[in-house]
């Protein structure tokens, strides 16, 4: 540093550091064991980053951040890496040998993960010091051993590298001289001395052309007197070692390429071995013999093999800027998604600001101008199991709307069927002009008549109509406000009762009676309270985000009474419009509610629900690639599209069995092309986005309970929560998340949460049933 004027300057430093290390951080390292002659007291076991730190620390003008410690096989497979994006092995040859390899990381057991891949250090250099090549190794080999500084270890290494093949080819010399069979028998003080015989000896004899008088020279100089055929037979026994010491390797580098190949599941693979080291690169024919024979074993790998030319160092500063590059990345992405980790004591936050919102919509004079809208239901019951008939059930709550008949049977034999069929809404349907909405509802519930053979049937029908209305009685509804998507113009304000039974007349094919109008959340509590009469709470996590719940009548100001309890719709999606929620919406939450069809409405519900994470998501996808931290900085037109990263993408993105190859196809099916660090950063923001989702609505939930508890006034409660919505039963980790918040939020409640098999239409069916039934 002081040489090239560095000082006072902080730089990112890279470690190349040619022994095994035991690895739990790219910054961290313990030596397992000294090889290549080393034995520096005091080192093994230790972090060795850690001692170059402190002795950086004993020079005050130095300023380094040590990032990276490299082992020289990694370091060579980056350096070659830079220049041929193929290349997934590193291979060294010279002094010592190892290899390492790219390894999928769901087969890496000893680290946390299976994203991805990770380089694997194989030291492959001790394979054999189990025995698994005794009858391989040869008299010379364990005489070799012995006379090591680390008898019984490394023993491949002893076979294959340059610190021990002249040696080895000296044990070979002496013993045959001692035979007679070279040198008319007569050794030399030199070749009875270890080590005399070096590898760059064994290279300048096996030089073509000049072999032959290169080995005199050398023998000459060993004080051995060699005829012609001493010159042939010492040429012939260093080929027979070096060729075993380039056959093994490429074995054992034929073994790592098959299980890349195998890794891939493909037939052929195309890959690139970068090599360094002084045995691969100095002696004559060597790199040609491994090749032939690599290519032998593995006849359907196509392998080029890549000299490395500025050795391992320059792979260790690349290993150090693509640290260095990730850090500064990771802080960007960490600055990003910050705002998404919300802490306990947020979530404490949001549920009593929830709780006093609900408190406001009962009571009469705050409930005009509360958020929570705590709509009364005039469901004041829920099912006993005397209910019985024939009914028809409507559900219209998204895209879909369903019609269905259902058959009760009260009793001991007491069941519920049902017959459905499903009918699309098309856009220009969804945000056409009220009449168009009714009549395609009329339209859909005569084919459904039809296709029953039911249509002469005058049935009683439960309406679930899942939007916030305020009502006057169990059979009149009038639109509050379309969420969801809807924009059909005259139904605000009007009572959808009134404006189906008029477009029933308009067709005038048949008729039916309209017993109640219910909401989605109201249908899935009675669903639940059917099969759990403890089912008290419903809650929807979907398209969109709702609860109801049993509240005591004199509890509610604007309905008269206080006797008994009725079902209140909490319509909480709009919680927040008030701004209270404000410091935790993000700038992505509020660019997707300005691009929303009803800007500065249902701020909670865009936060929580499935019609608008994926949206969120986009946002957050954008502003990603703006920054130059995915896509290669480059948004395609697919990313700009608002609608196309629907939230079913994170739930498959987010599934734990999806590998990080299965998450790229997904976003190549979006049209983007992505790279693996693209998918795991992708993946992370789909988590960050859900996870946020799923403790607001534990935290709204947590709101609930408690304030159930306390209606109850008993000190521990249980109650059962009955749940429907895409969102809740098909996202991988979305239920576990809420149920984890609510149990944290609401401790001395003990929640159930029962999964609505078959929606909210049966729970329709129910009501209305409950309704005609004596007493009612």
């Amino acid at each position: 540093m002081e040489s090239k004027n560095l000082q006072h300057k902080k730089l990112p430093l890279g470690f190349t550091f040619s022994f095994p290390c035991k690895q739990t951080k790219l910054e961290e390292g313990a030596l397992l064991a000294w090889t290549k002659h080393f034995k520096v007291r005091g080192v093994q076991g230790t972090d060795v980053v850690s001692s170059l730190r402190k002795a950086l620390q004993k020079h005050k003008d130095i300023d380094v951040d040590v990032l990276a410690m490299v082992n020289d096989t990694v370091g060579t497979m980056m350096t070659c890496g830079y220049d041929d994006p193929h290349c997934e092995v590193g291979l060294i040859i010279g002094t010592g040998t190892n290899a390492c390899y790219m390894e999928e990381m769901r087969h890496i057991d000893l680290v946390e993960g299976d994203e991805g891949r990770m380089c694997i250090n194989t030291e492959w250099g001790a394979f054999g010091d189990d025995g698994a090549l005794d009858d391989l190794r040869t008299e010379f080999d364990r005489e070799l051993d012995l006379g090591s500084l680390n008898p019984g270890k490394q023993l491949f290494e002893k076979m294959i590298s340059s610190l021990y093949l002249g040696e080895l080819v000296r044990l070979i010399l002496l013993k045959m001289t001692k035979e007679g069979l070279l040198f008319n028998g007569k050794v030399s003080t030199a070749l009875l001395t270890k080590d005399k015989i070096e590898m760059k000896h064994v290279c300048a004899m096996e030089k073509y052309k000049e072999g032959l008088s290169n080995t005199k020279e050398i023998l000459t100089e060993l004080n051995l007197f060699p005829s012609e055929e001493d010159c042939i037979a010492v040429q012939h026994v260093c080929t027979i070692v070096s060729f075993r010491s380039a056959n093994l390797c490429a074995a054992a580098l034929a073994a790592i390429l098959t299980r890349l190949r195998e890794n891939k599941k493909v037939l052929r693979l195309r890959t690139t071995v970068g090599i360094d080291g002084g045995l691969y690169k100095t002696h004559p024919q060597y790199p040609k013999r491994l090749h032939k024979v690599v290519r032998r074993l593995v006849p359907n790998c196509d392998v080029r093999f890549l000299l490395s030319q500025s050795g391992s160092s320059k792979g260790a500063a690349m290993v150090t800027a693509v640290a260095y590059r990730l850090a500064a990345q990771r802080k960007q992405i960490d600055a990003v998604l910050a705002p998404f980790l919300l802490s306990l004591d947020t979530l404490r936050e949001v549920k009593n600001k929830m709780r006093a919102e609900l408190e406001y919509g009962l009571k009469r004079e705050t409930q005009a101008s509360a958020t929570v809208k705590m709509l009364p239901t005039y469901v004041c019951g829920t099912p006993d199991g005397t209910e019985s008939g024939k009914f028809l059930a409507l559900d219209l709550g998204g895209t879909n709307f369903r019609v269905l008949l259902v058959k009760i049977r009260s009793g001991r034999r007491r069941s519920v069927q049902m017959y459905n069929k499903i009918f699309a809404i098309p856009l220009e349907i969804m945000q056409g002009t009220g009449e168009e909405l009714f009549d395609h509802i009329v339209q859909c519930i005569a084919d459904f008549l039809e296709y029953m053979g039911i249509k002469g049937a005058r049935l009683p029908l439960g309406f679930t109509f899942s939007f916030p209305c305020r009502q006057a009685s169990i059979d009149k509804g009038t639109l509050v406000g379309w969420t969801k998507g809807f924009k059909a113009t005259d139904c605000e304000g009007e009572d959808v009762v009134d404006m189906l039974r008029e477009a029933i007349r308009r067709r005038n094919e048949f008729d039916l009676d309209i017993v109640a109008v219910v909401n989605d959340t109201v249908g899935t509590m009675m669903t639940c309270g059917y099969e759990d009469p403890n089912c008290e709470i419903g809650l929807i996590a979907g398209t969109g985000s709702n609860v109801c719940y049993m509240e005591d009548m004199k509890n509610i100001e604007i309905v008269e009474g206080n006797e008994g309890k009725m079902c209140i719709n909490t319509e909480w999606g709009g919680f927040g419009d008030n701004g209270c929620i404000d410091n935790i919406r993000t700038k992505y939450d509020k660019q997707v509610d300005e691009g929303s069809l009803n800007a500065g409405k249902q701020r909670y519900e865009k936060m929580t629900s499935g019609m608008y994470l994926g949206e969120i998501v986009r946002q957050i996808l954008i502003d990603l690639t703006k920054q130059g931290l995915l896509f290669r900085g480059q948004i395609s037109e697919s990313l700009r599209k608002r609608g196309i990263f629907e939230t079913k993408f994170l739930s498959q993105i987010e599934s734990d069995r999806l590998a990080l190859l299965q998450v790229r196809r997904i976003l190549q099916q979006l049209g983007l092309d992505s790279t693996c660090e693209d998918s795991i950063i992708v993946k992370e923001v789909c988590g960050a986005v859900s996870r946020r989702a799923a403790q607001l609505c534990g935290a709204g939930l947590a709101a609930i309970v408690e304030k159930k508890r306390e209606n109850r006034g008993v000190e521990h409660l249980q109650i059962t929560v009955g749940v429907d919505g895409t969102l809740y039963k098909l996202h991988p980790h979305f239920s576990r998340v809420l149920q984890e918040t609510v149990r944290e939020l609401a401790p001395q409640c003990d929640v159930t949460f029962m999964l609505s098999e078959d929606g909210s239409g049966k729970g329709a069916a129910l009501i209305t049933a409950v309704n005609l039934s004596p007493g009612s």
